[in-house]
């Protein structure tokens, strides 16, 4: 798979979204690199200044230069969208595993389960999880993940189910292998491609979803900044002001498009 990748000719929009998830990459792994300004302290900079060469996204009600508290909210959303789809990809891809090995009474109870979560809304049921365990950013990150393990459980289990069918499978359980050296060696290696590239697509709609509860009021609590608390604090100055709603969110926009146009491209090649 990793050499079919490396063979890829990526198209121009390829290119743009791996440079924009590397910005944002950078921005979330060294803030302090790329601006030296406070982001939570305004100083004696005035309020409410236009974008300009000084303040690239302008500053905000307080003064403090917008460009830096996006910066550094990239490290509470993607930091906060990798620990969520890490949750949902591990508990979902175990939950799914064990439904397809066991099968019987064990598959059809854990399917009833995923289908109750996945009929309800995941913001719904990420702020129900939020409400059940207090706000924040941790809280966040794990609300989101719950949201997205029914899905990974249903394609494992199904990705499961047709590799037990395999011969190679039955000719593992003749030479005398249990159940779980089975699933070690021959079921995980064989199904998890598809739930891996599934996880890619899910970063995305992770960082929108966390955005959504930031800006909520649920999320990272001020004065800590993230782009979802961005916007909301903004939100009083769209009239006067509209540099500070507009640019966070082109910032959200494209970083989402990104994570997803290169997930999908993965999934495609994968």
């Amino acid at each position: 798979m990793i050499a079919t990748i490396a063979r890829m000719r990526p198209s121009a929009l390829s290119v743009l979204s791996g440079a924009i998830l590397l910005v944002a990459l950078a921005w979330a792994v060294a803030p302090g690199l790329l601006t030296s300004q406070d982001p939570i302290s305004g100083g004696s900079t005035p309020a409410l200044l236009p974008p300009s060469a000084q303040h690239w996204f302008g500053t905000d009600e307080v003064g403090r230069d917008l460009y830096t508290r996006v910066v550094y909210g990239a490290r509470q959303t993607l930091a906060g969208a990798l620990v969520a789809v890490a949750l949902g990809f591990v508990v979902g891809t175990l939950v799914g595993v064990l439904a397809g090995v066991r099968r019987g009474l064990v598959d059809t109870l854990v399917m009833r389960a995923v289908d109750v979560l996945l009929a309800i809304p995941s913001l719904l049921l990420s702020l129900s999880v939020i409400i059940a365990v207090g706000q924040g950013t941790v809280q966040a990150a794990l609300a989101v993940g719950v949201t997205s393990v029914a899905t990974f459980a249903r394609l494992a289990r199904s990705q499961v189910l047709g590799v037990m069918e395999r011969d190679y499978v039955e000719a593992a359980y003749g030479s005398g292998a249990t159940s779980w050296q089975v699933v070690y060696r021959h079921v995980l290696p064989n199904s998890l491609t598809p739930v891996v590239a599934l996880a890619a697509v899910q970063f995305g709609s992770a960082m929108l979803q966390l955005a959504t509860l930031g800006f909520l009021g649920y999320g990272t609590p001020p004065p800590t900044p993230e782009w979802g608390l961005l916007i909301a604090e903004s939100r009083d100055y769209i009239a006067t002001a509209g540099w500070l709603t507009l640019l966070p969110g082109a910032v959200v926009v494209a970083v989402v498009l990104s994570a997803n146009h290169l997930a999908h491209a993965l999934r495609k090649v994968i």
